[in-house]
């Protein structure tokens, strides 16, 4: 416990989103862990031949983050150090993720099967970079060493195990299997739809990508966003988020 902290990841943007937040675990060991965890992940989609199967699809993922990743430093100012890498994985699981430090991947089931425009595009992908920047992770390995959720990487910490195998194992785990709390989801859409106005994109688009959501899955949200506020909830927060950034846009647009 003597490790613990509360730290300010972010600076509050726009959208004013600068809760501090307990960490127990550094950044720089987060995002070492993630850099393993994404090439396994990454290595893995290559053997079976899923990664990067269409050239304009990926194309059109790289277009976008290469207009949301400068404007990440709205945020944080270190994430233009960051060693971003953006890859579609072939799948028809509707699904995006960023990892810490900027290693992410977007399924092509997201795009394919809900027919998304590069507007509604970007809300997913500033969303998903937003959790990078909060460092929401981080925040989750964190707390499960609090709670004893992560015992092992609590025994890493005191000296028993391997602490490098332990993060890259609870890595996977926040990312793949542990949803996030409401909490992050909210400060991931405030962020993301800020990024996505100060990089050109209509952040609307995100009120009109949840509906697309809500209806491809009659009306319950896919897995990755399952712990969202109800429908109306985040509907409306987004509205209003959005309009808040809407000068951002407009004078990006400009």
């Amino acid at each position: 416990m003597s490790a613990c902290q509360t730290v300010q990841t972010t600076g509050g943007g726009a959208v004013g989103v600068d809760r501090g937040q307990m960490m127990m675990v550094s950044a720089a060991e987060v995002e070492q862990a993630s850099g393993k965890q994404y090439q396994q992940v990454i290595g893995e989609a290559r053997q079976k031949g899923a990664l990067n199967r269409d050239p304009a699809q990926l194309a059109r993922v790289r277009a976008i983050s290469n207009r949301l990743i400068p404007q990440s430093v709205v945020f944080r100012r270190d994430a233009a150090q960051w060693q971003w890498e953006v890859n579609v994985i072939r799948s028809d699981e509707l699904n995006a993720w960023c990892m810490a430090g900027g290693k992410m991947a977007v399924y092509s089931g997201l795009i394919d099967q809900l027919k998304l425009t590069d507007d509604e595009l970007a809300a997913v992908m500033g969303h998903e970079i937003a959790h990078a920047l909060r460092e929401h992770s981080r925040e989750q390995i964190s707390k499960a060493m609090v709670t004893s959720v992560g015992a092992s990487v609590a025994g890493a910490i005191l000296g028993v195990g391997q602490l490098g195998t332990d993060l890259m194992g609870m890595v996977g785990k926040v990312t793949f299997e542990l949803p996030n709390s409401r909490l992050h989801e909210t400060e991931a859409d405030r962020i993301g739809v800020e990024l996505a106005a100060r990089a050109g994109y209509d952040p609307r688009a995100a009120v009109s990508l949840w509906d697309k959501m809500g209806a491809r899955s009659n009306g319950a949200p896919p897995q990755w966003l399952s712990t969202h506020p109800g429908h109306d909830t985040r509907r409306k927060d987004l509205g209003e988020y959005a309009q808040r950034v809407m000068p951002l846009y407009e004078q990006a647009r400009h």
